[in-house]
């Protein structure tokens, strides 16, 4: 979990051209996820869930 003192380091998509824009941030042990419009409504992920995650994505295992 994020520490009080620890201010996570935000990035955005690099497909984001608007607004309404994903934004990850990785801190120790934790991989947080935020849209940015909603900026105070963080999920987070261990590390290993992330990296399933991602995995994934580039199996193109969400593709209808």
């Amino acid at each position: 979990m994020i520490k009080p003192t620890e201010k996570p380091q935000w990035r955005k998509a690099r497909r984001c051209t608007g607004g309404n824009c994903v934004e990850v941030a990785r801190t120790d042990g934790a991989v947080l996820m935020r849209n940015s419009t909603s900026p105070d409504e963080v999920l987070s992920f261990t590390v290993e869930e992330w990296e399933a995650f991602v995995a994934g994505v580039k199996e193109g295992d969400f593709s209808s």
